[in-house]
């Protein structure tokens, strides 16, 4: 039995508070389940050298985790970051990258941070589907305040996780289920479907090709409800993707 009595396809509880923060220029509070992480985005004049007098402009994402989010206290990253915080936060530029066309958007940075409150499992799908709506809200801002002509957002992107565990598939994994699971799988997609990103590992044994697929099925699913819920969001301040 899942938590909550969940049913193997079921979403956590899902919540998305927006504009938590004043001085952030877009900002998120994303819960899934016991996860919550806040997600926020600002934009700043300049970009990365390659980029330098093209006119385009660029994304870039920091995440970590806050001492106190697991249940044996987290160490501060130091000079060297963690490895895994590394690699999360290149998923998430990656995953608001593959929406986003930045030609003519001219020379700004959007940066966006994610900074995980509460882990129970999923902290790096929640900080993408958060992610995009606090990127959503900044471009905005900065559209209506004239820094931006255009938004360089084309579509909706959001992220779910899906596992094997005890021979059965299931969608949105809470750490108890992660931690136990055969097999788990990470996906970022669009809302027309197209996929960014799988990422899927074996970890106690191989995964069938109907397996996949099943997991596959699952992770739409759960996107296709992430991404109805960020458009609710945005449609509340008045923003169309």
């Amino acid at each position: 039995m899942r938590e909550n009595g969940r049913k193997p396809d079921e979403l956590r509880p899902l919540s998305i508070q927006a504009n938590v923060l004043k001085n952030a220029h877009g900002s998120v509070l994303i819960s899934a389940g016991n996860t919550q992480v806040l997600c926020t985005a600002m934009l700043e004049e300049g970009v990365p050298p390659f980029l330098a007098e093209t006119g385009n402009g660029w994304l870039t994402a920091e995440y970590s985790m806050i001492p106190a989010s697991t249940p044996h206290r987290k160490k501060r990253d130091g000079v060297k970051q963690d490895g895994r915080g590394v690699e999360i936060q290149r998923l998430i530029g990656r995953s608001l990258r593959s929406v986003c066309n930045f030609e003519g958007m001219g020379e700004y940075t959007i940066y966006i941070d994610c900074d995980v409150l509460n882990a129970d499992g999923g902290t790096r799908t929640a900080s993408i589907s958060g992610a995009f709506i606090a990127a959503a809200l900044c471009i905005d801002k900065a559209v209506r305040e004239g820094m931006l002509t255009k938004s360089p957002l084309t579509k909706h992107v959001a992220a779910v996780s899906a596992g094997i565990v005890e021979d059965t598939p299931l969608l949105d994994l809470c750490y108890a289920e992660d931690s136990g699971a055969q097999a788990d799988m990470n996906m970022v997609a669009a809302d027309d479907g197209n996929i960014g990103e799988i990422q899927i590992s074996g970890e106690k044994r191989t995964v069938t090709e109907e397996e996949f697929t099943v997991l596959m099925a699952l992770c739409k699913k759960g996107i296709h409800q992430i991404i109805a819920r960020q458009k609710e969001i945005l449609k509340e301040e008045g923003i169309t993707v």
